[in-house]
């Protein structure tokens, strides 16, 4: 890890944290926030280079979401903020989780259009092995402050650091996605929830794994597979307009080969 760091360092990334992760040779690295777009190509960036130093060490580096039944998956959790001449907008000291009028927005743009953009953040036959309950991945469209159960999830700040550390996480992307894709969607359906003024849920902060049938069938649930996720993102009129009709029909093809 720390040989994949330095290599970070010198493609100008820099990473903030890195430790051991929940299953046996699970591994964690994450890299400070930017613009969408250098995000994006950092996030490229990253996987081409730790599968180079881990080849480099005689290793194999996997990002497949789910590559061993039985253990946590891998995911691409993406921390997300909205900043106006150099403030954080989504940032509200005097609320209890410390958002914004226009961050609950967002959050619930995001959870009204999970589903139909499940298909670009979660692209594999693969992903929806890992969206099942128990392994602290996502699976019902939530969201919370402590809850890792949740689809979205609101990292708790030290009360100095609210007006410029407060952002969303969201828990569904994995790294099999294409970044530039994904973050596209994801930021046109927080957009569409600002635009249209969307009530955000009240949280979930129980654990969702927790709670019996009849209180779970109150939730909507993510895809279960990747031929349901193709259906709804076929009836998206927002993620048509992202991608742009050229990239939507093709992505769609490509998506049913697989």
């Amino acid at each position: 890890r720390r040989q994949m760091v330095t290599a970070l360092a010198a493609f100008g990334i820099t990473v903030e944290a890195l430790h051991h992760e929940v299953a046996a040779g699970q591994h964690e690295i994450d890299f400070k926030y930017d613009h969408a777009l250098r995000t994006a190509d950092n996030a490229v960036t990253l996987r081409m280079t730790l599968k180079a130093v881990a080849q480099r060490n005689g290793l194999y580096a996997t990002f497949m979401p789910k590559p061993a039944a039985g253990i946590n998956g891998n995911g691409m959790h993406t921390h997300q903020s909205l900043w106006k001449e150099g403030k954080n907008v989504f940032a509200d000291p005097a609320d209890e989780y410390g958002l914004s009028p226009l961050a609950k927005k967002f959050i619930a743009g995001q959870l009204a259009h999970a589903r139909e953009m499940s298909a670009v953040i979660a692209p594999l036959v693969n992903s929806y092995k890992r969206l099942v309950p128990g392994y602290e991945a996502p699976v019902y469209l939530s969201w919370a402050r402590t809850n890792r159960s949740a689809l979205v999830r609101i990292p708790k700040v030290s009360p100095g650091r609210v007006s410029t550390a407060t952002r969303v996480e969201l828990r569904c992307p994995d790294p099999s996605a294409n970044p530039y894709l994904a973050f596209a969607g994801m930021l046109m359906a927080g957009l569409d929830g600002i635009q249209r003024d969307l009530p955000v849920p009240p949280p979930t902060e129980e654990n969702l794994y927790h709670l019996d049938e009849t209180a779970l069938s109150k939730l909507a649930a993510m895809p279960g597979s990747l031929g349901e996720a193709i259906e709804e993102l076929k009836g998206s009129a927002l993620m048509r307009a992202t991608l742009g009709e050229h990239a939507f029909e093709r992505y769609i093809d490509g998506r049913t080969s697989e």
